[in-house]
C-alpha cells in the first residue's frame, strides 16, 4: 500500500481525478475560497493535486502557491493551467515535494490543506513535521485551515466492510470509455487509529474490455482533542472548528472536522 495514496505512483489516477463525482462536487471550494480571498496575502496549498481548489483561488485573485508529492497530479494541474489566462497563470506557483518537509524560501499569510491529505500521515512524527513545515512557512498571525473527516466509532468498531462496495456508479468518460469505483477496508488498526483502504476503479473501454486498478493506502483517522494538541506542540492555536463547510458547529453527527488554527509561535524543523 503507498504511504500518501498512490497518487504520486500512478498516473491514472490524475487523468480520471476531476472526472469523479466525489471529487469534482465536493461541497469545500466556497469555504476554502473565501479563506483565501480574506487572506490579503499569499496562500499556500498543501497537497494541492489537479489543482481543483488552486485553480478557482488564482481566478479569483489570490497568489497562490501549490505543493504536492505527485509529479502525475501537478502535470494535469499544468495542464489546466496552460487554458487559464495570463494573468491567473502569473498568480500561481507549483512546487513538487512532501509535506513532511519542503522549503519554499517564502512565507504565506493562510495555508490550506484541503480534502483530507493530512489523513494520509500515518506517523505522529509525519503529522509533527507537517505542522512544524507549515508554521515555519507561516507570516506571525498567519491561518492554517484543514479539514478531516469526524470518525464514525460504529463503523470503526465494526469488524465487517471488507467486501467491495460500490461507491461510485459507472458514468461515461469525455472519451468514451465507462467507469465505476468501488471501495473496502483491507484491515482496521484500532489501536493504530489506520484503516487500510482499498479504492477499485473498474474501466471499460469501447470495445467492452474492463481493466481494475486498485488504489491502496492507509488512512489516518483523528479525534478533536488529538488534533489540538498537535496544532498546539507545533506552535498554533485553534480558531475555529466547524462540523461541515456551513461554517456549521460540530456535533456529534457532523461529517466532518475543519480547523482554522492561528500561528501564535515558531517552532524548530
Amino acid at each position: 500500500m503507498s504511504r500518501f495514496g498512490g497518487y504520486e505512483d500512478n498516473p491514472f489516477l490524475a487523468e480520471i481525478y476531476d472526472l469523479v463525482p466525489h471529487y469534482s462536487g465536493r461541497r469545500d471550494l466556497g469555504f476554502y475560497l473565501d479563506l483565501c480571498r480574506s487572506a490579503h496575502g499569499k496562500v499556500l496549498e498543501v497537497g494541492c493535486g489537479t489543482g481543483r481548489v488552486l485553480i478557482p483561488a488564482a481566478e479569483a485573485g489570490v497568489e497562490i502557491v501549490g505543493l504536492d508529492l505527485s509529479p502525475h497530479m501537478l502535470s494535469r494541474c499544468m495542464e489546466k493551467l496552460d487554458v487559464q489566462p495570463q494573468e491567473v497563470r502569473d498568480r500561481v506557483s507549483l512546487t513538487c515535494g512532501s509535506m513532511t518537509g519542503f522549503q519554499l524560501y517564502a512565507t504565506f499569510a493562510l495555508a490550506i490543506v484541503p480534502f483530507r491529505p493530512f489523513q494520509h500521515l500515518v506517523e505522529v512524527e509525519d503529522q509533527l513535521s507537517c505542522l512544524r513545515c507549515i508554521n515555519k512557512h507561516l507570516e506571525p498571525g498567519g491561518k492554517l485551515a484543514f479539514d478531516l473527516f469526524q470518525a464514525d466509532l460504529g463503523k470503526i468498531a465494526d469488524p465487517g466492510g471488507t467486501e467491495e462496495k460500490e461507491d461510485v456508479p459507472e458514468f461515461g468518460l469525455p472519451d468514451g470509455r465507462r467507469l465505476r469505483r468501488c471501495s473496502r477496508f483491507v484491515s482496521k488498526h484500532r489501536v493504530e487509529q489506520v484503516n487500510e483502504v482499498e479504492l477499485i476503479y473498474y474501466l471499460t473501454d469501447a470495445e467492452g474490455s474492463t481493466r481494475r486498478l486498485v488504489q491502496g493506502f492507509p488512512f489516518r483517522y483523528f479525534f478533536r482533542y488529538e488534533v489540538e494538541h498537535l496544532l498546539a506542540r507545533c506552535g498554533f492555536r485553534a480558531l475555529n472548528l466547524f462540523g461541515d463547510f456551513d461554517k456549521s458547529p460540530l456535533r456529534d453527527d457532523s461529517p466532518e472536522m475543519i480547523f482554522v488554527a492561528e500561528k501564535v509561535g515558531n517552532v524548530q524543523v
